[in-house]
């Protein structure tokens, strides 16, 4: 493991070690994130990844994909601010230096492209499972987010990229993630939706760590078993099992129906009138109905 501060923009990473956590106060989201604290907490497994920090950049995805045929194993690039994050189907991603975790990781699988169908659910029951050791109570909405108290807390978009390797093709994925942390007011006006946040004081060398190691073990696990390890564990965590939702594409509602679960593939079980209907993840949005009036709510 080796692990690199880059400035991009001039910041200084130097290690700021505290005992215990950081104080319960909001002037402790602005120390920046250290990238040999980070490597050190995350010393008591093996991490793969070789980890690079930068100030900032557009996006972390787009800057590992553009670095895939030079990679010779998993890297972590993990940036202070991101100037043109992006979400699932392009949509801007909003984030202001300290105030949340914004990073991707670049990793090669021994699996067939064909064989990754349901991992940004496996990313996102990584996820969830760090933050509970957090005291943190994350939940999943199909197929990408992780809430909290039914707000968006953090964002998953994965993309994959077949690269040359010695005359025989591989198949890597970037994983990215944006965790929210603490928003400042004017962020969270210009994003302009309810959002989750985390309690003050949040340590977030040792959130980053925590990841860090969670995402490597859920990678790897599936790598050798697929979405099969994790659906059940992404059905308890399902927050909106049980309640009725509204399947849309476009603006266009496709399906009505009560959410069930998630199959071994990663699709999605709604029970509507006509009977059960899978729907497979794509450019589709999940949204809650209120019962009463069938009114669709985020």
């Amino acid at each position: 493991m080796r692990h690199l501060a880059r400035n991009r923009r001039a910041l200084s990473f130097r290690p700021r070690y505290h005992r215990g956590r950081h104080p319960v106060t909001m002037r402790h989201m602005n120390i920046p994130l250290s990238a040999q604290r980070i490597a050190a907490l995350s010393s008591d497994v093996h991490c793969r990844a070789d980890l690079e920090l930068v100030a900032s950049t557009g996006s972390t995805n787009a800057d590992l994909l553009a670095r895939l045929n030079r990679l010779t194993g998993p890297l972590l690039l993990v940036a202070e601010a991101q100037t043109a994050g992006r979400g699932r189907a392009g949509r801007e991603w909003f984030s202001a230096p300290g105030s949340a975790l914004t990073f991707s990781l670049a990793w090669k699988f021994m699996r067939p492209l064909a064989g990754l169908v349901g991992l940004p659910l496996a990313v996102g029951v990584a996820i969830a499972e760090t933050l509970a050791s957090f005291g943190i109570d994350a939940q999943l909405k199909w197929p990408n987010d992780v809430l909290r108290d039914g707000r968006k807390l953090a964002g998953i978009l994965i993309e994959t990229a077949t690269v040359n390797d010695g005359g025989q093709p591989a198949i890597w994925a970037v994983v990215g993630v944006g965790l929210n942390i603490i928003l400042p007011e004017q962020l969270v006006t210009k994003i302009g939706v309810p959002v989750a946040q985390m309690s003050d004081g949040i340590d977030r060398d040792q959130l980053m760590a925590s990841l860090w190691r969670g995402l490597e073990q859920a990678l790897a696990e599936f790598d050798a078993a697929g979405f099969d390890a994790f659906m059940e564990r992404w059905n308890r965590l399902h927050a909106y099992a049980g309640q009725m939702v509204t399947i849309i594409d476009r603006g266009r509602t496709l399906h009505e129906g009560r959410a069930a679960g998630v199959d071994q593939s990663g699709r999605l079980q709604i029970d509507t009138g006509a009977g059960p209907v899978m729907v497979v993840a794509g450019d589709v949005s999940l949204r809650a109905l209120k019962e009463s009036g069938n009114v669709a709510v985020n």
